[in-house]
């Protein structure tokens, strides 16, 4: 079938991938803007994986204060280039990062900033909690994996769903991201400030 060029031009738009991008997703998607939408993405979210050992040392930090004004969140995320630092795209991406952490509260960026101690205690506590529920002990290594998962979901940001969205990781957003502008995007650590708090 043939692609017109206004058809490339809109999916264009709507997903800020480059002309031959769309238009063979387009091809490959017999027409259907919809579909070729998620094609892009799915496409832009493998190659993220590719650049993720590329150095990002620009960037960002971003502010949020919420509503109310008790609680503050400081963020830093990086890029690769001052360019994509600077482009709306990633503006809006740090701004819903820092209104994420607001709302959901993580306690580390990934499952490797996680103070190795209170993982060892969490890891205990649950594992007691199993002992105690009497299921068999051929089944306690399972069920505790399973917690621990659940637990990293909760409160690792990269592994939280989306508060906008729960259907979409922070980490899937990251990766979305760097594939629409074509660079590594990090970030880097963040701070949480509520009022009466310390530490």
């Amino acid at each position: 079938m043939t692609i017109t060029s206004e058809a490339v031009k809109q999916l264009r738009e709507r997903s800020g991938a480059g002309m031959m991008d769309c238009k063979k997703a387009l091809q490959e998607t017999g027409g259907d803007a919809e579909k070729a939408l998620d094609y892009l993405r799915k496409m832009g979210m493998a190659a993220a994986s590719k650049r993720a050992h590329r150095q990002a040392a620009m960037g960002r930090i971003e502010s949020y204060i919420h509503p109310g004004e008790q609680i503050g969140v400081l963020v830093e995320v990086n890029s690769e280039t001052d360019f994509v630092a600077k482009t709306d795209d990633f503006k809006t991406f740090c701004h819903e990062i820092a209104m994420h952490i607001a709302a959901a509260r993580p306690l580390a960026v990934g499952e490797a900033d996680l103070d190795p101690a209170a993982v060892a205690r969490e890891r205990e506590v649950l594992l007691e909690q199993i002992k105690q529920s009497g299921k068999p002990e051929s089944l306690w290594e399972k069920i505790l994996d399973g917690r621990m998962k659940k637990f990293h979901e909760e409160v690792c940001l990269l592994r939280q769903p989306w508060v906008k969205d729960g259907d979409r990781t922070i980490e899937e957003l990251r990766k979305e991201l760097s594939g629409k502008v074509g660079e590594n995007i990090v970030i880097r650590r963040f701070a949480v400030f509520q009022v009466g708090q310390s530490g």
